[in-house]
């Protein structure tokens, strides 16, 4: 089965990029914050990497978080992260992707994803991507651990 119509509309993402995906999947399962990674829809034909993290690394204020990539042919993707809270939702989200309202690279700022901000990266590599994103969850746990502590 070829591309949708979808995938090659002008300035679209694109298909998936099943091998980075399975590129960051690898990634993902020895990175020790992550419980587990799992392909959807399936690891045959995979659209999207999802990972649960370990909650056992947050405070209890944290009652999940989790991590949602996809990457495409055109090297355009999203990564979301997500934490559920006891006081709610806190999530941002990397991107790279044709859109009206920033640079096609930007990050939707937390705590609600809801301001953009333009990005720049040193490399597009997915790996070099990777590691920006979780320098920047471990940061965003030391602040949470931080917090907690003066409560």
């Amino acid at each position: 089965m070829g591309p949708s119509p979808d995938d090659s509309a002008p300035g679209s993402t694109g298909p998936p990029d099943r091998q980075t995906l399975r590129l960051l999947e690898r990634q993902l399962s020895s990175d020790s914050l992550v419980a587990e990674v799992q392909f959807e829809p399936d690891p045959h034909e995979p659209r999207l990497l999802h990972a649960s993290l370990d909650t056992e690394r947050y405070p209890n204020l944290v009652t999940t978080a989790q991590i949602d990539i996809r990457w495409f042919t055109t090297d355009d993707f999203s990564i979301h992260y997500l934490e559920d809270r006891r006081d709610g939702q806190w999530e941002c989200r990397w991107d790279r992707h044709p859109n009206t309202h920033n640079t096609r690279l930007h990050i939707h700022e937390p705590p609600t994803g809801a301001s953009v901000s333009d990005l720049e990266f040193s490399s597009l590599h997915p790996l070099e991507i990777y590691s920006t994103v979780f320098g920047a969850i471990e940061q965003r746990i030391e602040s949470l651990w931080s917090a907690s502590s003066h409560d």
